[in-house]
């Protein structure tokens, strides 16, 4: 195999990553901009989404870990008086 035939070989596969990768980058900008827009809609019925994007970030968690915090807060806003 000629080193001009391994090049084309590998700027063909390089190409194909490349493109690859611009596709899924494409994928994921339309999927954000999706979510920008069920979020916009929620907020247009009433829904706060401040509140509704912790409730996702808590459902992606261990519970034990949720737990484990919320135990942990409980206790300093003892310490502090404000509970």
């Amino acid at each position: 195999m000629s080193d001009d035939n391994a090049y084309g070989i590998a700027a063909g596969e390089l190409r194909q990553f490349i493109e690859q990768f611009e596709q899924l980058e494409a994928e994921k900008k339309d999927v954000s901009e999706r979510q920008k827009e069920l979020m916009a809609e929620a907020k247009a019925r009433g829904y706060d989404t401040k509140v509704m994007k912790k409730v996702i970030a808590l459902r992606k968690r261990d519970q034990n870990d949720i737990a484990e915090e919320e135990a942990i807060l409980e206790m300093y806003k003892a310490a502090l008086g404000m509970a």
